[in-house]
């Protein structure tokens, strides 16, 4: 019921998903007769016997305070639908719905693992494949905004739960993790940063590759980037307005006079290639990595193909046992 369109996109995405794989079974929560309008009255018989409805009709806004929601909002669809990850109905939970809220009802019915104080969230952005001409790589960055002030522990924390998910998910056996700052040297950064490179440093279960700086994102210089969610969030945020300006200014050149349509008739595959390659949808979903369950973030405004890349990513995430794979990494810590 969340994001800014709700059944007319989270429906159909479902649908497709679940034609796409057999062995995908889907529970829908919210209200019936919403989610009931955009299924097809011939709905195959087989998909069918893979989806479900759980009806409620209450629902999160996005101008709900988590602790309003933590308070009132029990019957929602977005606390129904994780509180069946917590019982095991299901392995996985996908909303494009309040940020906060999710966040907070994670915390509050999923629980972090022993020995990670906070979950952090997680999401893959495209960069350069090293070794490949025009290859195209990725980086799990983290935290994209869950907690704005994040400790040095914290920050080892989170370099540790992404390290596991690249491990398990790319399969790159030991991951290049680097820590955002505003410069490469020793002495650059905040003290937390300057600590949590210690850290880093020190930890044998990862491979630290020093500071990256925010125009190094992008460069296929590591495989997790760690950060504090307002570091993390801004530096997404940019990256994601800049990525728009520059596909709106093509365009218009491009429309602007007859030679520029013409040079983009015929440059017209390259950019449909381009655009294809740094399609946001491609690459929509953030995993809150640390709780005791896997729980996926879709963008408020992600279209279908957006929001089947989110189910995509949980269902992945789900298949490899990612939140088991973090828990048994931290219990070996303390042992």
């Amino acid at each position: 019921m969340g994001g800014d369109f709700g059944p007319r996109v989270t429906v159909p995405a479902v649908l497709s998903s679940l034609g796409s794989d057999p062995q995908l079974s889907v529970l829908l929560v919210g209200d019936r007769s919403q989610i009931d309008s955009f299924l097809p009255s011939d709905l195959d018989a087989e998909l069918s016997s893979r989806l479900d409805i759980l009806h409620t009709e209450e629902s999160i806004s996005n101008t709900d305070k988590p602790s309003q929601v933590l308070r009132h909002k029990q019957q929602s669809s977005m606390w129904l639908a994780i509180n069946h990850l917590k019982q095991g109905d299901v392995q996985a939970c996908v909303s494009a719905g309040n940020t906060g809220a999710l966040m907070a009802l994670g915390r509050f019915i999923l629980k972090t693992f022993p020995g990670v104080d906070r979950p952090a969230i997680c999401k893959p952005v495209p960069t350069r494949m090293l070794g490949s001409v025009g290859g195209i790589g990725r980086c799990y960055m983290l935290d994209l905004g869950a907690n704005i002030n994040c400790s040095s522990e914290q920050l080892l924390q989170f370099a540790l739960m992404a390290s596991v998910l690249v491990q398990n998910v790319e399969e790159i056996d030991e991951p290049r993790v680097g820590l955002l700052n505003i410069g490469e040297e020793d002495i650059k950064g905040g003290e937390q940063v300057k600590l949590a490179a210690t850290l880093l440093t020190e930890n044998p279960h990862l491979n630290y590759v020093g500071y990256i700086e925010g125009n190094g994102i992008y460069t296929g210089s590591a495989d997790v980037l760690v950060c504090d969610g307002f570091t993390g969030n801004i530096a997404l945020k940019a990256s994601e307005g800049a990525a728009y300006f520059m596909a709106k200014q093509m365009a218009h050149i491009f429309k602007s006079s007859r030679f520029g349509r013409i040079i983009g008739w015929f440059a017209r595959p390259l950019l449909l290639k381009w655009r294809n390659q740094f399609n946001p949808d491609r690459y929509n979903g953030a995993s809150f990595l640390g709780l005791q369950g896997t729980l996926v973030k879709s963008h408020g405004n992600a279209d279908i193909n957006g929001f089947i890349s989110a189910l995509s990513m949980a269902k992945e995430q789900a298949q490899k046992r990612l939140p088991e794979h973090i828990n048994q990494r931290f219990a070996e810590l303390t042992q």
